[in-house]
Parts: C-alpha cells; sequence; structure tokens
C-alpha cells in the first residue's frame, strides 16, 4: 500500500506540476519541493524572442509592409510581400513557451505562469496584438507571477500588447482635446485619421475578468456606470513610439479632463488616477474572492471547496494581494491533496506533460534543426491554439469543455502517432511505476502489461485516466 508521502509526491508532481518521468525528483517533501520554486516564473528558453520595443518596432515594420502592399514592387505580388511578416515570432514565440515548460525544473511556477497568463488574456487572433503576445507573456507576467497582484495587474492592464488588443490605445475622452481637434477639422471638411471617441473595452475586462469578476457586476458591486467611468479614466493609455516604444505612454490629449467616480471613489485626471484605481481593485474583497475561486479552480476542481476558496481569500487580504502567500496556503490546505484527480489537463498541458514523461523537450520544441512544428501544431490540432485564445476570457479552466467526442478522439489520434514513434524505446511499465507512482490504477497497470507491444503499452499510459487528469 501507498504511504502518504508517496501520494503526496505524485499528486505534488502532476496536480501541481506538469507531470515528471521519475517521481524521485519531488524527493521526500512534496510540499517543501513546491513551496521552493514559489518566485518569479523561469527565464524563457529559446531564440529570436524580441521584448516589448522589439515587438513594436516589428509591428511597426508590418505596417510599413501593408503601406508598400499597396503598390508592391516590380515582380512581387501584395501577398507576398506581407506573408509571413508575423511567422518567426510567432513561431519563436510557441517553441519558447513549450521549451520552457518542458524542460524547466520549477513546474510549479510555470503552471502559475500559464494561469496567469489566460487570466490576463492577449490573442494574436486580434490583428492588433499580433507579434506582442509573446512580449508581453514574458515582460509583463513571467517576472510578477509571485508578488503584489496589484504589481501584476498594472503591469497587464498597461503593457502595449493589452493596450492594443482591448483597443484602448485608440480611446479618446468624449471632452479631450484630440476630439475638439477632430470636430474642428470635420467642420471644415479636412482629411486625416479618424477618432472613435470612448472605448469601453479594456475597463469593461478588467473589472468582468480581471479583478472583481462577472458576479460582482451581477451582485451590483459595480454597474455600466462604473464602466464608463473607469474608461474615461484609460483614456490617455496609449502606445509609446518614440523615445521608447517599449513602454506604456500617457497622452494628455486624448484624456478625458475632469474627476471620475468608480465604485462610488473619486479620482482626478491625469496618469496617476489608472494607479489609484487599480490600487483600489487589487485590494477589493470581490478581487480577493474573485483570484482565490479561479486559482482553486485551476488546481483542485471545478468546483473548488467553498472552505479552500475561503482560506485562499483570507490570505490573500490578511497579505495585501502577496500572491506568494495564497500559493503557500494553496499547498497547505489539506483540501488541495484530494487524492481523487478531478482536473482535465489541457491539450497545452497534455502535449508538455507527455514531452516531460518522455524527455522529449528538447527534441520537439528547443532545437532548431529539429523537424519540431508537429509538437507545436499539435497543440492547435487539439483544439487549443497557443497564444490564441479565442476571447478576452481565456481558454476555459473546466474539465467538461474539453470532454467533446471530437476533442477525445483527437487526443487518442494523437497519443497513438507520439507512441508508435516513441514505444520501442522506452519501458512503458517502468515509466508508468516511476512517473504515476501511487496514482497508477490496477486496471490501467494490467493493460499496459498485457499490450500487444510497446507502442501500444505507451499509447495506454498517455490515455490512461491517471495520465489524462490530473
Amino acid at each position: 500500500m501507498a504511504s502518504s508521502l508517496q501520494l503526496q509526491s505524485a499528486i505534488a508532481a502532476h496536480r501541481f506540476g506538469l507531470g515528471e518521468a521519475n517521481l524521485a525528483v519531488v524527493d521526500s517533501d512534496p510540499q517543501g519541493w513546491l513551496a521552493a520554486q514559489i518566485g518569479p516564473a523561469d527565464a524563457p528558453r529559446g531564440s529570436g524572442l524580441l521584448d516589448t520595443r522589439q515587438a513594436l518596432d516589428h509591428v511597426a515594420a508590418e505596417r510599413e509592409k501593408r503601406q508598400l502592399a499597396k503598390n508592391p514592387p516590380p515582380g512581387m505580388t501584395a501577398e507576398q510581400l506581407i506573408s509571413g511578416h508575423y511567422r518567426e515570432v510567432i513561431v519563436a514565440d510557441a517553441r519558447s513557451r513549450l521549451a520552457t515548460a518542458a524542460l524547466t525544473q520549477r513546474p510549479f511556477a510555470e503552471r502559475l505562469q500559464m494561469f496567469w497568463t489566460n487570466h490576463f488574456t492577449v490573442s494574436l487572433l486580434k490583428g492588433t496584438a499580433r507579434g506582442l503576445v509573446g512580449a508581453f507573456e514574458r515582460d509583463a507576467i513571467r517576472p510578477n507571477i509571485a508578488g503584489r497582484f496589484e504589481t501584476l495587474l498594472v503591469a497587464a492592464t498597461t503593457h502595449p500588447a493589452m493596450l492594443r488588443y482591448l483597443d484602448n490605445w485608440l480611446s479618446a475622452g468624449p471632452d479631450s482635446r484630440v476630439v475638439a481637434f477632430e470636430a474642428r477639422r470635420a467642420a471644415r471638411r479636412e482629411e486625416g485619421p479618424r477618432v472613435s471617441g470612448l472605448n469601453e473595452n479594456l475597463a469593461r475586462e478588467v473589472l468582468e475578468l480581471h479583478t472583481l469578476g462577472a458576479e460582482s457586476a451581477r451582485g451590483g458591486v459595480y454597474t455600466q456606470a462604473d464602466v464608463t467611468a473607469f474608461a474615461a479614466v484609460l483614456t490617455g493609455w496609449r502606445v509609446a513610439r518614440d523615445p521608447d516604444p517599449g513602454a506604456p505612454v500617457f497622452d494628455p490629449n486624448w484624456h478625458e479632463p475632469g474627476r471620475k467616480t468608480v465604485l462610488g471613489k473619486s479620482y482626478g485626471e491625469g496618469a496617476d488616477a489608472l494607479r489609484q484605481v487599480l490600487h483600489d481593485l487589487a485590494r477589493h474583497p470581490a478581487t480577493a474572492r474573485f483570484v482565490s475561486t479561479k486559482l482553486a479552480r485551476h488546481f483542485v476542481a471545478d468546483d473548488p471547496p467553498p472552505a479552500l476558496v475561503d482560506r485562499l481569500t483570507a490570505a490573500y487580504l490578511k497579505s495585501d494581494g502577496l500572491l506568494a502567500e495564497v500559493y503557500r496556503e494553496l499547498i497547505r490546505d489539506d483540501a488541495s491533496w484530494h487524492a481523487r484527480p478531478t482536473k482535465l489537463k489541457t491539450p497545452e498541458e497534455f502535449v508538455v506533460s507527455t514531452a516531460r514523461l518522455l524527455a522529449f523537450g528538447d527534441r520537439w520544441f528547443e532545437r532548431p534543426e529539429a523537424n519540431n512544428n508537429a509538437a507545436v501544431g499539435a497543440i492547435g490540432a487539439l483544439g487549443q491554439r497557443l497564444q490564441a485564445a479565442p476571447s478576452p476570457a481565456g481558454w476555459s479552466d473546466r474539465a467538461d469543455d474539453w470532454l467533446g467526442p471530437d476533442a477525445v478522439w483527437k487526443r487518442v489520434e494523437w497519443a497513438t502517432r507520439v507512441a508508435d514513434r516513441a514505444g520501442r524505446i522506452v519501458d512503458t511499465r517502468q515509466l508508468a511505476a516511476q512517473s504515476l507512482g501511487p496514482l497508477l490504477g490496477a486496471e490501467t497497470a494490467r493493460q499496459i502489461e498485457r499490450a500487444a507491444d510497446g507502442p501500444q503499452a505507451l499509447a495506454l499510459l498517455l490515455l490512461a485516466p491517471e495520465f489524462q487528469r490530473r
């Protein structure tokens, strides 16, 4: 019979981490192993990665190409000129993200990075964010996952990728100087770029998805009037080009003048108002509960134990939003160590944990000479295109949303292809015992033992409930 320590080691590796080929890496202190990983996420692996300033330069070059495409050089079509402009950047970002996850010795930190990148979603499906998503993850999320939530919130909200993704870079106050200038120009019937006016996208998503949560709106914690007022606070926060295009910039010409009232509190005009609103949102009890619920749902259960959420919320409020303290409470709580795994791995987690199981991280994601696009593309084929969440709400964190018949069949197809290539070079019986330990059920062990050959045995392991769930 497995000891409690052996079971906790398996849970630490698979529920809180990204899977291990051998549970020996967890050592004799599973909670200590996890606690030691709390801190900023690993520096990203890989080459060809752009920081925010370089990514914005790349975006500017793309705009120039599109202008040139209106009159392409002799012998070139417009499509040839602009096609593939972002491809190298996007591929490098995807390989870096996966290589870092597959090869890290701090998988708990990497899981937290994945959680927060999804919480503060920026998607390349929006053309204005294309080319910036990887830089957003590296510059806004990775350094800030274990500090105060306020720091992470400010970094994500003011990053150029978020400002572009949710259209705040084009938002102008109705009484701003730029709108007044636009009105005078229109009266003179002069041509020029149009100013669209106030845009509420970023304000709404910060309140609904990043801080207070949609339940708070239904409960009357905030109203549409708060969204509009917060949008006015956000006016003027745009994307710098010169002299430092990597930094957020406040342009007073686009800002709505005068005081604004958000959640019953009055804020002055200017750049400092946004910091003050985010400061107050980060400390709101509704934010503490919303963030704590999402963390408990991500790591423990789709419907997390209310008592666990209460304890995480209390840790958040007591520590003034220090995320490291919330994580410590999460891994201390008995409810987090329930033996039965209920969460289903997302496609990204499934592919990454397979790479870690087979020690294929460098082969699949890191070696530039390797044909590793297939492994990167597999995640998209399984239904989760990297860095391309379908909406600002990010990817679903509920098991049922990944369990449709087509989605399950695609997992079977991919696992079978991997097993056909790798099943003859690994001892699946030994690998299953070393990786899953006491999580390995008797029926799964029996099926692996009776497999016709190595590929079938490995496919059975990859598709077993014990490996698919965490």
